[in-house]
């Protein structure tokens, strides 16, 4: 069924006045009820076969904190109701795989059960997380790898599957209905090469069942029903996608996409808002990289986790943390919305949702969902930086406290030879992408080589060298900006 279009004059937006108190509040109210919502963009997600609305809901906010008088299903069933595809959730969100388990047993969506909906079912993305990186219990300390849980069930990252179904599908105490399963789960929260070094043991690492082993090959084998890890006796398929989120670190999270050999990662989860050119960023590192191999890319934070409005620019921990209005006076929330979405590569952005009101006006659902009906490059890079300017000063510029701090472009990394060639890995960008690199001799430039996402740890290469030269490598941004390697020797 083809796109609704919604004619919005994206300038007009931009300059709205202060009167537009709801931020986003252009359509007229007379046409915002559910039954006049357009029908939903869908962009297809990544690698895998799945269109997913452009808008997907997030399972923190009220879902996870939720205060009093706030009914968290109702929010899970509106959201059903608008269209959406994408659904997330996560074993570290209090009670947020319960609500979802609530609602999916009023949508019919529980396997085995009388009126189940296998084609409501089959029509819908479920992920939800796991901080887990070890296959099973018994995991070994490792300094600077994060393993947590919430619950008590003992286990490695199969119990946190498990648990999540038994929440979303099951009794909540362990079991679950044959033919439940979710569609991805997520490595969540991924902070260093630490943590990917276990998550890849047993992949990278020859596979001891009798030892314990990272939380991906355990994962593959109840995505693909084997057994390799012993995890899997009963050959179950209990996830269908596997990938990982990340916060706070760009360069972890290549090496995390650039060591997948194996076939594993479709999924990616990332914190991305107009802030991001602030701090260590993710659009010009990262997410290039994974739209380059494929990954279905999920955007959150697009409010900076509520920080570009009410609250502190800190973790939430509790209801008083969840905005409950609809964008601000000074800062419509529309245009952060179409930021995150016309970053190339980006396929949906989940919000968490606070509230939701029969007006529509006041209904961030509602308006959020209006937010999202934009196509990827709805806004030209003039609209861009206009948005950037507009939150740069939020909260004194600490929005983004959950990523690493803002540095210059760096050189190429890991300049070394190889035979007769000289090989680079991919410099980390700062605030502009990197263009190209620049291959000095004895000081003069001689070659260029256009940069390229790196996908993998097969490195750059220039294979035009003489005996007796010294070779450098520069790395140059859209602005012009070189850095440069240190001498290597033929």
């Amino acid at each position: 069924m083809p796109s609704k279009k919604i004619t919005i004059e994206r300038r007009r937006f931009l300059q709205m006045s202060a009167a537009a108190v709801a931020g986003i509040a252009i359509v007229p109210s007379c046409t915002m009820g559910l039954k006049n919502l357009p029908f939903p963009l869908k962009r297809k997600f990544g690698n895998m076969d799945f269109d997913v609305t452009t808008l997907g809901l997030g399972g923190q906010a009220s879902i996870q904190w939720t205060g009093e008088e706030i009914d968290p299903v109702q929010i899970i069933l509106k959201a059903f109701d608008t269209g959406i595809n994408y659904f997330d959730t996560s074993n570290l969100y209090l009670k947020s795989q319960l609500h979802y388990g609530e609602a999916f047993k009023r949508l019919n969506l529980v396997p085995g059960k009388d009126g189940y909906d296998e084609k409501l079912r089959e029509s819908i993305f479920l992920t939800t997380k796991s901080h887990i990186r070890w296959g099973k219990k018994g995991f070994p300390e490792k300094e600077n790898v994060g393993n947590w849980t919430q619950g008590d069930h003992g286990d490695g990252v199969i119990g946190d599957l498990k648990r999540s179904l038994s929440q979303m599908f099951g009794d909540g105490k362990g079991n679950y209905p044959e033919g439940a399963y979710v569609n991805m789960v997520l490595c969540h929260s991924l902070n260093n090469t630490d943590e990917v070094d276990v998550l890849y043991k047993g992949l990278e690492t020859p596979l001891d069942p009798e030892d314990n082993f990272g939380a991906l090959v355990a994962l593959r084998d109840y995505r693909d029903g084997t057994n390799h890890t012993g995890l899997n006796p009963k050959h179950e398929k209990l996830l269908r996608h596997i990938g990982f989120s990340g916060h706070r670190s760009a360069p972890a999270m290549i090496d995390m996409i650039q060591r997948d050999n194996y076939g594993i990662l479709d999924g990616m989860l990332i914190a991305i808002n107009p802030n991001d050119r602030n701090k260590l960023n993710m659009q010009y590192n990262v997410i290039p990289v994974a739209k380059e191999k494929g990954l279905g890319i999920i955007a959150m934070k697009v409010f900076a986790d509520g920080a570009m409005y009410t609250k502190k620019a800190e973790w939430s921990n509790s209801p008083g943390h969840v905005v409950m209005s609809v964008g601000s006076e000074e800062l419509p929330s529309k245009p952060l919305v179409e930021y995150a979405l016309t970053i190339p590569g980006i396929h949906t952005a989940i919000i968490g949702i606070g509230h939701i009101d029969d007006d529509p006006l006041k209904c961030q659902l509602v308006q959020n969902y209006y937010a999202a009906q934009v196509e990827p490059d709805a806004l030209n890079e003039d609209e861009r930086r206009e948005i950037e300017q507009r939150t740069k000063h939020v909260k004194d510029g600490q929005t983004n406290y959950f990523q690493l701090d803002k540095e210059d472009l760096s050189a190429p990394q890991h300049v070394r030879v190889e035979g007769n060639r000289l090989a680079w890995d991919t410099a980390i960008a700062g605030d502009e992408p990197i263009e190209k690199y620049e291959i000095l001799s004895d000081g003069a430039s001689i070659a260029e080589v256009e940069h390229r996402p790196q996908i993998s740890k097969d490195p750059f290469v220039f294979d035009r060298l003489k005996k007796g030269r010294s070779y450098q490598v520069a790395a140059i941004d859209r602005a012009g900006r070189k850095q440069v390697s240190e001498i290597i020797k033929t």
